[in-house]
């Protein structure tokens, strides 16, 4: 037997023998199997290539329900002291075999007979069993052909080449064209830009990575200045709030109440093993659009989307998960197509002992080097959830620290355009949640870390004001815990535009996720006195901004340094063309979780976030200051991602969190080695 033979390669369902007495079958044991260790172990069929689908009137318990023997499979082997039943049946003489890859030589020969006709024997009860008979979706597939056209993890569509179709059975199963993977990702996007409506790109996106995984990211990772608004912000927004209606397969897994006591058993339903990273949502504050409840998923799937994209890590290490504990949004709860709890939502002990057995869970089946990213979570439970499990996991939270870390880095970029340092500036931030005690603590602990001053001092350049006004300190009794660190002395002031003149800040942050909020008389306010104000509008998506690119760019007089959370046009002003920023979360947290896992980091520390902040301020180049830019542009994201990546991990092994040893020498170009590419491999 040649090498080349062993390509076909024959996907069977193996589970433990409790099939009714007329069942034909051939069982294999563990001590058949040991025999012909230690060479590789391949089970191929030979003859006709049917796909059956086997029905049976008694209950019997499955094993495994579909087994890939591409690889020397050491999981049969492990499964000593129980036999394997290998059911083999079609229509034509069929030959398993059992084979050495060190020899070519059989080591098991077993053949089964039709029965009469040659066709398929009702043999389990298929056409005669009644909808109140359980029955078990177990099925028989081969490798190649059809189920390769389906995986699409291996499809590669009409880019198999005339070899590959011979080899894998795809003859007859495609056109005759051969198309390479560029003309693909041509034709592609030539479809996509028909689409006039952003969801149906975004669902046009969603099939294509659930058919086709390489092609996906080939076409994300060479367009994503154009498609990051589609599969995110914010796009990704609308596809939450209407996800019960555009539900056709689930992305992730689904933790409920209903799974509370077996969490680790769903997690081990999870089809890949080596998990790297889990981004997971409870859902209750969904970008600025609230509570969404399960709907949430179309974030952490977006986010792991662009972990691949834009971060390199493999696409099997990642794992998106909604924690459904329930939704308080009336809405949805009304709503015949929600999928998810229709309840009020779990609080207090029933939620937090939901969520403690989930990260136990994950510690307990990935280790100790997964990192586990908490995603719009509502202020609350954001807080205290980073607080009790970054001393003992590895967690991040992207609304607090990601948004944190890319809006320093913006703002140590803006100061080569307005000039000064960090500490002769004065912050004033509409928004006193994650995201903006985030920001102003990292703000803090950046100009603490180059004046060498205390935190509590760097603290009092910073005012924010929440839905009540300036956080002051006779407010202080009734502030949340997060809030207290920035009631400064000071008289109450209830509107944002009173505060801003009271204050005069140089640099106004908006995170309040309420939009319009940054009225022309705020904006002319800070720009009677600033010379160069530096505006952000964070929140997302478009709708729930503070103000536009246009609207800052115009109220200012074009004076304004702009940047924002979601995307805006470039805008013309008397002759000048401006083009906006975005503070987008995508520049930092992809090289940021990379970094971590490629030098095995085991915490995250706040010198981490401010390593790769620096990293990203160090990517702007003076053409795209020239621009009023303060980021630079995402067309080079994965140098970006690299470059961030090896600071973090440079400062990682510096603070002694670090596992994986010896240090790479040249941390960059690690970074770049260990990102996948979604360049088509060829088969033999």
């Amino acid at each position: 037997m040649k090498n080349s033979d062993l390509c076909s390669v024959v996907s069977l369902s193996l589970y433990f023998s409790c099939l009714p007495n007329k069942t034909s079958r051939t069982r294999i044991w563990p001590e058949q199997l040991r025999l012909l260790s230690p060479s590789p172990i391949f089970l191929f069929l030979e003859g006709t290539r049917d796909i059956l689908s086997l029905k049976t009137r008694q209950k019997h318990t499955v094993a495994s329900t579909m087994i890939l023997l591409h690889r020397p499979n050491s999981q049969l082997l492990s499964l000593a002291g129980k036999s394997l039943a290998l059911l083999v049946s079609g229509g034509g003489e069929r030959k398993v075999r059992v084979a050495m890859a060190s020899n070519g030589v059989s080591g098991l020969d077993m053949e089964k007979k039709s029965g009469g006709g040659g066709g398929v024997e009702d043999i389990y009860g298929e056409d005669s069993a009644t909808e109140d008979q359980l029955v078990t979706p177990w099925t028989v597939s081969v490798a190649s052909g059809y189920t390769l056209l389906r995986d699409p993890h291996h499809n590669k569509g009409l880019a198999f080449t005339e070899n590959e179709r011979d080899a894998h059975y795809l003859r007859g199963l495609l056109p005759p064209a051969v198309l390479n993977q560029d003309l693909q990702e041509k034709r592609l996007m030539h479809n996509l830009r028909q689409y006039k409506v952003p969801l149906q790109r975004y669902m046009a996106m969603m099939d294509l990575q659930e058919r086709n995984e390489r092609l996906f990211y080939k076409l994300l990772i060479d367009n994503v200045e154009e498609l990051l608004p589609v599969v995110y912000t914010p796009t990704v927004g609308e596809a939450c709030q209407k996800y019960g209606s555009i539900f056709r397969r689930p992305q992730g897994l689904y933790i409920s109440l209903k799974e509370k006591g077996k969490i680790l058993e769903v997690l081990k339903n999870w089809p890949e093993r080596s998990i790297q990273v889990i981004v997971v949502t409870d859902g209750e504050r969904i970008l600025g659009l609230g509570d969404l409840g399960c709907q949430g998923m179309g974030i952490p799937v977006g986010k792991l989307s662009l972990y691949t994209a834009l971060g390199g890590l493999r696409p099997s290490a990642c794992l998106p998960v909604t924690i459904d504990v329930g939704t308080n949004n009336e809405q949805l709860l009304k709503d015949e197509f929600y999928i998810g709890l229709k309840q009020r939502r779990a609080t207090g002990q029933e939620y937090a002992e939901l969520l403690h057995e989930f990260m136990c869970a994950v510690k307990q089946n990935y280790g100790e080097r997964v990192l586990i990213q908490f995603e719009d979570f509502a202020n609350h439970n954001a807080f205290e959830l980073l607080a009790k499990y970054s001393k003992t996991h590895l967690v991040f939270n992207d609304d607090i620290q990601g948004t944190a870390s890319v809006v320093l880095a913006g703002l140590i970029a803006s100061l080569k355009l307005v000039g000064g340092s960090l500490a002769e500036h004065t912050f004033l931030f509409l928004g006193a949640g994650e995201a903006g005690t985030g920001i102003a603590e990292l703000i803090a602990l950046e100009i603490s870390k180059q004046t060498k001053a205390p935190l509590e001092e760097t603290r009092k350049k910073i005012w924010l004001v929440d839905s009540k006004g300036l956080i002051v300190h006779s407010r202080m009794e009734s502030l949340q815990h997060f809030k207290k660190p920035w009631a400064h002395e000071h008289e109450p002031i209830r509107a944002l535009l009173d505060a801003l003149k009271s204050i005069k800040p140089t640099v106004l942050i908006g995170s309040s996720g309420v939009g319009k909020t940054f009225t022309k008389e705020v904006v002319e306010a800070m720009t009677s006195f600033n010379k160069k104000p530096l505006i952000l509008a964070l929140s997302n998506p478009t709708s729930q901004s503070e103000c536009t690119a246009e609207e800052a760019y115009t109220w200012s007089k074009g004076r304004a340094i702009f940047a924002s959370g979601s995307p805006f046009d470039p805008v013309e002003y008397n002759g000048k063309l401006f083009v906006p920023g975005q503070a987008n979360n995508a520049y930092i947290f992809p090289g940021f979780g990379l970094g971590l896992i490629m030098s095995g980091a085991i915490r995250v520390h706040d010198d981490m976030l401010l390593a790769a902040s620096e990293a990203l301020a160090a990517q702007v180049t003076q053409e795209n200051y020239d621009k009023g830019l303060i980021y630079p542009p995402f067309c080079n994201i994965r140098k970006i991602s690299a470059h961030i990546a090896a600071n973090v991990a440079a400062k990682a092994y510096q603070l002694g969190l670090a596992s994986r040893l010896p240090r790479p020498e040249h941390l960059v170009k690690y970074a770049e080695s260990c990102m996948y590419s979604p360049v088509y491999r060829s088969y033999r």
